[in-house]
């Protein structure tokens, strides 16, 4: 039989072996749990497929869909029933509700179980497969009617699978007992899939592998998402396990203030955090950095959150930032991102492709409140964000992320502290002076060299961004009413 082969079964989910660092172990038993509707059918039918791609010979044995709904499944993603996957669907024995045929002196469950299992293993000693679905665990739990008949027969169909040299995927969907952990001591691995209904937008996913013999894999949980085609993972980012050497160089904004003003311009590879109430232009200076890096030939990475993409376009376009064209050019890719459909374990692989696939080096995120949106918990936000921005560093791309601060002059408080995190923090601000509502950048941090530390006027026009000279003949800039402490002025009145 192939089922001998050496090695793993690869289940051909992008994402998914990479969790379990090559797929399931040949000749082994593996339970993959969850509450109905977690994608388990979805999962097993592309283990099968990918096991009969690879011509080895595939059986699914059903006790609670039927044979014609499995097929349903394959119509809706798209899936043509290869020959070498069998369909065995097992459905009750005739005669087994009528009432002349009940059982007086011996409980009718014994008679059940017993038959269910000698059909279980004679379909499996027909087909001879080298994999093997069996859905689902929880038909088997109520006919056993105790833990102990339950985990004999277990046992038993798990000795048989063993002989036969199957790799064996059990279903169960927690309906009977969802406390009953008899198959997790028994099976060599267990994937728990989790579906989470947020109070607003779409169910997230996420699976966890809790137990895998004598195997590494990757802990914790990841989510995946459920779309024709199948099911796609995205593994965890673990920044640790990513790294490129380079040169840690100093790149221009291309404006000249600007670079004087953070101390010759960023970092390569460093986190850039731009702070600011609403309609202080933290999105355009953001896009300054990138256009700066597209305009020396490298690539650019967009995610945005808050703005609708045609307006983005059409705004910058008055402010001199033709984005259309670096887009036509290759140089930027901008992806508009729906917080309430996406995930985190999502955007984080986006990112990582761009970069490891684009060859980007400039990643802008506009902005963090609507990632923030995306996972509402802000301890696990922190942790995602640390994480990303620690692979772009280690892969060389430059993190640019803007965030928008509640209020509007005074006292201002940012939903989320990204401060410690970033290399860089750049502070926008309005302030009033001669009655006129102006704006103001300065650098709180930079972690890489020196920078200055004055407060700057800056306006955004048809030309782009100007950078003025320091404000030094004003104070409480940033409280937003100054005080004017410069050479008194000669009024056209004469006062």
């Amino acid at each position: 039989m192939s089922g001998t082969r050496t090695g793993k079964a690869l289940t051909g989910i992008e994402g998914f072996d990479d969790v379990l660092q090559g797929g399931f172990s040949r000749g082994h038993l593996f339970l993959l749990e969850g509450e109905p509707g977690a994608g388990k059918t979805t999962i097993a039918i592309q283990f099968l497929l990918e096991g009969a791609k690879r011509g080895e010979r595939c059986l699914y044995i059903t006790l609670s869909e039927t044979a014609e709904e499995l097929r349903d499944t394959f119509d809706a993603h798209g899936w043509s029933l290869p020959e070498p996957l069998v369909i065995h669907e097992l459905v009750p024995p005739e005669g087994l509700f009528a009432e002349d045929d009940q059982q007086s002196l011996l409980y009718s469950a014994d008679l059940e179980l017993g038959e269910t299992t000698r059909r279980i293993l004679a379909a499996v000693d027909s087909a001879k497969p080298d994999r093997i679905v069996l859905d689902s665990l929880s038909e088997i739990r109520l006919l056993a009617q105790s833990s102990l008949r339950y985990r004999r027969q277990i046992l038993a169909i798990k000795h048989y699978f063993s002989r036969v040299g199957a790799t064996v995927l059990f279903l169960d969907d927690l309906t009977a007992e969802s406390g009953d952990k008899t198959v997790h001591s028994i099976a060599h691995g267990v994937i728990r899939l989790e579906e989470i209904a947020p109070d607003y937008g779409a169910g997230r996913r996420r699976l966890r592998v809790s137990k895998y013999r004598a195997q590494h894999y990757r802990g914790g949980y990841h989510d995946f998402v459920i779309q024709r085609g199948g099911v796609r993972v995205y593994p965890r980012l673990v920044a640790v396990e990513h790294h490129t050497r380079y040169a840690r160089t100093l790149r221009s904004t291309g404006n000249p203030a600007f670079d004087a003003l953070l101390g010759g311009g960023i970092e390569k590879g460093s986190s850039t955090l731009i702070l600011g109430p609403a309609g202080t232009g933290k999105s355009t200076i953001a896009l300054t950095f990138a256009v700066a890096a597209m305009e020396r030939g490298e690539k650019a990475a967009m995610f945005v959150f808050d703005e609708e993409l045609e307006l983005l376009l059409h705004r910058t376009r008055g402010i001199g930032m033709d984005l259309q064209r670096y887009i036509e050019q290759g140089l930027l890719f901008i992806e508009q991102v729906d917080a309430a459909q996406v995930t985190p374990g999502e955007l984080a692989h986006r990112a990582r492709q761009l970069v490891d696939e684009r060859g980007v080096t400039t990643v802008i995120i506009d902005s963090i409140n609507g990632y923030r949106a995306a996972m509402p918990e802000e301890n696990s936000l922190i942790l995602h964000i640390h994480e990303l921005l620690q692979y772009l560093n280690r892969s060389g791309a430059s993190a640019i992320m803007t965030v928008a601060q509640h209020g509007i002059v005074g006292s201002m408080e940012a939903p989320v502290d990204m401060t410690y995190l970033a290399d860089t923090v750049v502070l926008l601000r309005y302030f009033e002076a001669a009655g006129e509502v102006r704006r103001a950048v300065s650098v709180v941090k930079k972690r890489a060299g020196v920078h200055e530390r004055t407060i700057r006027e800056y306006k955004i026009s048809a030309v782009g961004l100007t950078v003025g000279a320091p404000l030094d003949a004003f104070n409480g800039v940033l409280l937003g009413v100054p005080t004017y402490t410069g050479p008194a002025v000669a009024f056209e009145d004469g006062t």
